[in-house]
């Protein structure tokens, strides 16, 4: 898992084809400090695991679904945005990615504007329907929000349904591989995974089941639950017993008796 905070542009050193698979090697300064044979680390966008490290370079293998999949990174000489997997505890400065593209966009126009690139990426239709404005979206590693979308429930009426808008600060053009871009390149897509958990527990019957299974569930928990035996009666509380009756009172002396003389 990942943030979508790229650490470092590291550029590929070398390409092996081994049949239409590609072992590729990656030459970088600080990425590779701590990774070790079978950490994942993001390559542009894409989960990769790391078979071979050294001090400044570290090696992943691409299957040929995964070439087919992404955009032409894996030449030599091409720079890649890097970022190694999250740890808990971890500030989650992005967005949750998982690194598993789902497809690739085209850059149909670069605007620059003062202080920042208007970047309109055009998505595959499958993936534009998760696009909402200030939604986030990761393209070739990085965390970014969508700032318009076209079509129903988007924010601009001139852009068709599978494109969007990114604002692209001089930081961001300045540390990622972003600020090379030019109109027709391909980028990695990846859609905000909540957007897509959400889709399909709707698809679903959003977390609902019916009488049958309801009825089913009650019946086991009936027979692997049984009823808690009734408490014993309280034994009767016995009646108080009655008070003593009180001593006759004496009747007083005959105060008016004259005293002997």
């Amino acid at each position: 898992m990942f943030t979508g905070i790229v650490e470092e542009i590291g550029v590929v050193r070398d390409v092996h084809d081994t049949g239409g698979d590609l072992r590729v090697t990656i030459g970088a300064s600080e990425v590779p400090q701590d990774l070790r044979i079978g950490d994942s680390v993001s390559v542009s966008g894409c989960c990769l695991t790391v078979v071979a490290v050294t001090d400044d370079t570290f090696e992943v293998e691409l299957s040929k679904e995964t070439v087919a999949k992404t955009a032409p990174r894996w030449r030599t000489g091409c720079n890649v945005d890097l970022e190694r997997a999250t740890r808990l505890g971890d500030r989650l400065g992005g967005h949750l990615v998982s690194g598993h593209v789902e497809g690739t966009g085209l850059v149909t126009a670069i605007d620059a504007q003062p202080g920042a690139h208007v970047l309109t990426v055009r998505a595959p239709e499958a993936l534009a329907r998760y696009l909402i404005p200030k939604g986030s979206i990761t393209v070739d590693g990085v965390s970014l929000t969508v700032v318009d979308v076209g079509g129903p429930g988007g924010s601009s009426p001139t852009l068709p349904v599978t494109d969007f808008t990114l604002w692209l600060i001089p930081h961001t053009l300045a540390v990622t591989t972003l600020g090379e871009l030019q109109p027709g390149d391909l980028v990695n897509l990846e859609a905000d995974l909540i957007a897509k958990y959400l889709e399909r527990l709707m698809a679903t019957g959003g977390g609902a089941s019916d009488d049958a299974g309801d009825a089913d569930v009650a019946g086991v928990a009936q027979a692997r639950v049984p009823d808690p035996p009734a408490p014993p009666d309280a034994p009767p509380v016995p009646d108080p017993p009655a008070p003593p009756p009180a001593p006759p009172v004496p009747d007083p002396p005959d105060a008016g008796r004259e005293r002997r003389r």
